[in-house]
């Protein structure tokens, strides 16, 4: 039923208020589980990816998300239930290792998953260094990974702005990454390393954004 509303409900009003200029929906997999990671320029992303997609596609969001109380409570849980939102608790390393359980479940049953590899939304425009959970993930469920790219986020709900403001956006879907080099090494931190440089290499060209504190080789962090 909620994803009935998100279909014929949130993507008509999304559609009117941001005419989002959608590229590439034809590189999303129609059916199988498929990772969609893309850049974070806004708390928006979340609402405009799952609403351009060709298919449904679920995503962690913070717990608090769907224990308000009152009207605004009840419009936040209906709206990210529609969306396909997982609740999840974040703030600690062990959290975030924790929150990619039920992502691999999305994986497992074949569906779609997606994530900001960044970790949290770019304050600066740039495009950060990804954290390797992302890799875990698709070398663990043995899936594709879709690049994505959005822009003119930041514009519709800047950091700090309490209301998304109309603003025209587009999202870019490119060409899914396989990898089968690093296929069964889902434990070692070199390879999740490598998939996830080459997933944000694919996300920077689709953005076009400067990659900020790169820096050298590390296997830390999820």
């Amino acid at each position: 039923m909620f994803y009935v509303i998100a279909h014929f409900v949130i993507r008509p009003i999304f559609w009117a208020l941001f005419r989002p200029r959608v590229t590439g929906r034809e590189h999303v997999p129609s059916s199988g589980p498929v990772i969609l990671a893309s850049n974070h320029l806004s708390f928006i992303d979340s609402i405009a990816i799952p609403t351009v997609a060709p298919r449904r596609v679920a995503y962690l969001a913070k717990a608090e998300y769907f224990t308000g109380s009152g009207i605004a409570g009840w419009l936040s849980r209906a709206l990210f239930t529609a969306l396909g939102a997982l609740p999840v608790e974040r703030g600690t390393q062990r959290a975030a290792q924790a929150a990619l359980e039920p992502a691999l479940g999305v994986l497992q049953r074949g569906e779609a998953f997606g994530i900001y590899p960044e970790g949290t939304r770019s304050r600066d425009g740039g495009l950060a260094r990804g954290k390797t959970g992302v890799a875990w993930l698709a070398l663990t469920a043995d899936c594709p990974v879709v690049p994505v790219a959005v822009t003119g986020t930041d514009r519709v709900q800047p950091i700090g702005a309490r209301w998304p403001r109309p603003r025209r956006i587009s999202i870019t879907f490119g060409e899914p990454l396989t990898f089968p080099e690093q296929r069964g090494q889902a434990g070692k931190g070199r390879a999740r390393r490598e998939v996830t440089d080459r997933i944000m290499n694919s996300i920077a060209e689709l953005s076009g954004q400067e990659k900020v504190g790169w820096g050298g080789p590390t296997t830390a962090s999820v």
